[in-house]
């Protein structure tokens, strides 16, 4: 590391600062954090073992909502472990390329939970609209594409915004990153060197996959409610829409948090930085935490697997 007016060449550590303005109390902000963390390492460890232990529950709709458990761990276990460090063991150092690799993870399980929510949005669009076609169209191969392409849409969108930040920034004002986990323009900020390209293709991943997936997610919804509003018979209206409830309600806490967080970083000026870090560390825990909550109180099938699971326990 080489320093030259005021600047720094190429750091190998940053540091992590937690919650700027906070540091009086982020020791007790990692206890709800923590809490959070668990209840969602179980709540989605729970979702997929009774999706896998239940063969009626092998269809796409449940092994949807498997994937989206599975990332949904991935995505928090990136963060927290090293938030922890920081708030409770005074941690805050970290690897240069260790934080472009958990920059990384981070963006690329987020962009992975939008395309398994659009995903889902369309396994319910075609059961509601096209019943007949559903089992055909949604096969098990093409579930497993489905996986595949939005694992490698992600990870090769979100590459190149690791790629920008190595090659192209090589002089830094200082290497204290204020925040809690290594955010993509939180770590670009730093840098002494000219960021619009890094800026411009960090807004074009954020609108070419999020923003992308929310229209066709509300186009696949406007198309669904048509659909359900047009049954004839109340009975039939209401199951329909109960179908969709868990899912609505998992949409719009992703997408609202996402698109808050994602405003308020970039143009909230006025906003203090601990109230952007504190809704970027929501964001990513949130959801997790919620959606093996809605999906098991919203959804009869999960409910009837996870009283299997424990009078099995209990009869044991």
């Amino acid at each position: 590391m080489l320093q030259l007016n005021r600047t720094i060449f190429m750091p190998s550590v940053l540091t992590l600062l937690g919650i700027p303005g906070l540091e009086s109390v982020q020791f007790w902000i990692g206890i709800p954090f923590c809490a959070m963390y668990i209840i969602s390492l179980l709540g989605n460890s729970l979702l997929m073992a009774i999706i896998k232990s239940e063969r009626s529950l092998h269809e796409p709709m449940y092994l949807f909502l498997a994937m989206l458990g599975a990332t949904d761990i991935a995505l928090s276990t990136c963060i927290l472990p090293k938030m922890l460090g920081i708030f409770w063991f005074h941690m805050p150092q970290i690897y240069f390329d260790a934080c472009l690799l958990q920059m990384w993870l981070i963006h690329t399980f987020q962009c992975i939970e939008s395309g398994i929510l659009l995903a889902m949005a369309m396994d319910r669009y075609v059961a509601i609209c096209d019943p007949l076609r559903h089992a055909t169209i949604f096969t098990h191969q093409l579930l497993t594409h489905i996986g595949v392409g939005v694992t490698l849409r992600a990870a090769l969108l979100v590459a190149p915004c690791l790629v920008l930040i190595k090659c192209r920034l090589k002089y830094y004002w200082t290497t204290m990153v204020s925040h809690s986990y290594c955010e993509h323009m939180a770590i670009v900020k730093l840098a002494a060197d000219d960021i619009r390209v890094n800026k411009i293709y960090g807004l074009f991943v954020a609108f070419s996959i999020l923003g992308i997936d929310i229209i066709f997610i509300t186009l696949s919804y406007i198309r669904i409610f048509i659909t359900v509003f047009s049954l004839p018979q109340k009975e039939a209206r209401l199951k329909a829409f109960n179908t969709c409830i868990a899912h609505i309600c998992v949409f719009l806490e992703f997408y609202l948090l996402a698109f808050f967080s994602f405003f308020t970083h970039r143009f909230g000026f006025h906003i203090p930085s601990y109230i952007h870090i504190l809704l970027s560390n929501l964001y990513l825990l949130v959801p997790p935490l919620l959606n093996p909550i809605v999906y098991g109180i919203k959804t009869k099938q999960i409910r009837v697997g996870l009283s299997k699971i424990f009078h099995h326990k209990d009869t044991s």
